[in-house]
């Protein structure tokens, strides 16, 4: 059935744009089956929306965010803008601000792919920010200065890029 469908594709990009965001679906409902968060964290997983904006385009798309202990957490993200896909993956150190109810600093780094006009790009996302889980209810907001580094094609870096999250927590 994946076959039938990824013969009626003919764009290239989109094809390998499928397959990996398949493969970041497998990998990430993977660890959701075989991690439970520890206690401590502000909940176990989440899903929702991304935004990455900021210089050049912006992208958004769904994101997943799941705690493997109190302060270790891991995201997976496919984000959309401009005619390029964004897959994304990455780690982050969480710790709660004391007396701050709900509100962590988080700090983390993961690798990217990028698909679009015919050619694939690798790059490095460090990040740094907040999030604040809203008590009392399964909802969080989070904001990340992520600043995007490519490292093929020539090399690039933007440190103009921010990230926006809204999440459903569970």
């Amino acid at each position: 059935m994946l076959q039938r469908l990824l013969n009626k594709i003919n764009n290239q990009e989109m094809k390998r744009s499928i397959l990996v965001l398949a493969l970041a679906v497998l990998l990430v409902s993977t660890a959701f089956q075989k991690a439970s968060a520890q206690s401590g964290a502000p909940y176990n997983n989440a899903f929702g929306l991304f935004l990455d904006l900021g210089n050049g385009g912006t992208y958004v798309g769904p994101h997943v965010k799941h705690f493997f202990s109190a302060n270790d957490a891991g995201q997976a993200m496919v984000l959309f803008g401009n005619s390029i896909t964004i897959v994304g993956v990455e780690y982050s150190y969480n710790k709660a601000i004391p007396n701050a109810g709900g509100l962590l600093w988080n700090i983390g780094v993961g690798p990217q792919a990028y698909f679009g006009d015919g050619e694939t790009d690798f790059g490095l996302r460090p990040q740094a920010g907040l999030e604040f889980k809203v008590p009392q209810a399964p909802i969080a907001v989070g904001f990340d200065w992520r600043p995007s580094w490519i490292l093929t094609h020539g090399s690039n870096f933007e440190a103009g890029r921010f990230g926006l999250t809204f999440k459903y927590c569970f």
